[in-house]
């Protein structure tokens, strides 16, 4: 049986198909929650790539662990707790936990167009929830505290079904959420969202900018108390004359004329992907940058200076 047979059966038909080991039938049940599981994924380990990871071995233990599936809840809640299982292991995986927002080496961005395939009345309710500072700040949270938050918070799961899932009790979920919440208002401001018009017309200028390697321009577009960082590196740069001296003076050794920029969008956020010329000519591509756009002007940039991500935004590298 092919996935174009499959996907019109109903999804009880389908499960009991995949439990007698049709794989496309599998893949057909599971097609409407991967975007989502992978948004789950990427909350929780602010890496697209690892995101990516942990969705196929999430996929991967759900396959062989099919008949343990009761239908008692929904197949969703039962996908959830093993991505999020998936997840934990992963960041309890790694080497250190970071204390600072520079430290959040493997925060990478998540493509609009990826957003875009997710029910968008549910995402619009969420918005905050796929910006890259909560992102970011979510990676702070120690691993269980994280995964507290969004159980509760995003995907809105009872303290009863959280503290079930994690072995713990109701109060101590509580008291968790409570400390993850402070650690998230502590970390991200509440920034107002500019209208679009207004963000658009500020992008525009800033890639003008750039390219006619107008620094001053540049500099009164960003906020007094504009962030720069760039991920890996454990560095930022604070405030308008700390970011403008490094445009004027890193990037193509300040040439900004030589990097192209091209438009896109991570995390609902204006994004410019770029392209610098090698000792051929040929332009090839170099990273990104996300931009947080307040109506006082860009509050951060957080620059990727990662060529591979451009896939991911159905950019091509040169």
């Amino acid at each position: 049986m092919g996935v174009a047979e499959t996907t019109g059966a109903e999804p009880s038909a389908l499960l009991a198909d995949a439990r007698a080991g049709d794989q496309a039938a599998f893949g057909a049940l599971l097609a409407p929650h991967r975007r989502a599981l992978h948004l789950h994924c990427y909350r929780m380990l602010g890496s697209i790539d690892e995101a990516e990871e942990a969705l196929q071995e999430t996929l991967l233990r759900a396959w062989r662990s099919l008949h343990t599936y009761q239908s008692r809840a929904p197949l969703h809640h039962w996908l959830y707790r093993i991505a999020t299982t998936t997840c934990l292991k992963a960041i309890r995986g790694r080497r250190r936990q970071p204390a600072t927002l520079a430290e959040v080496g493997h925060l990478q961005p998540y493509p609009d167009h990826l957003l875009d395939e997710l029910d968008p009345a549910t995402l619009a309710e969420q918005r905050e929830s796929v910006a890259l500072a909560f992102i970011a700040a979510l990676q702070l949270l120690p691993a269980t505290q994280r995964a507290v938050v969004l159980l509760r918070e995003v995907l809105c799961w009872s303290a009863t079904e959280v503290a079930a899932f994690l072995d713990s009790s109701v109060p101590a979920v509580n008291s968790a959420l409570q400390r993850g919440r402070a650690t998230l208002r502590s970390r991200t401001s509440a920034h107002e969202r500019p209208l679009i018009d207004y963000e658009r017309r500020l992008l525009a200028r800033f890639v003008s900018s750039w390219q006619n390697c107008d620094i001053d321009g540049l500099a009164a577009l960003l906020r007094e108390d504009a962030i720069l960082r760039m991920p890996p590196e454990a560095v930022e740069f604070r405030g308008r004359t700390a970011i403008a001296e490094f445009f004027a003076t890193v990037p193509a050794q300040g040439r900004l004329d030589r990097i192209r920029l091209r438009e896109t969008a991570a995390n609902r956020q204006p994004a410019l992907a770029a392209y610098l010329p090698d000792e051929t000519g040929r332009c090839r591509g170099y990273g990104l940058m996300v931009l947080t756009i307040t109506p006082a002007g860009v509050a951060e940039i957080t620059g990727f200076p990662d060529a591979r991500l451009l896939g991911w935004f159905s950019l091509p590298p040169e």
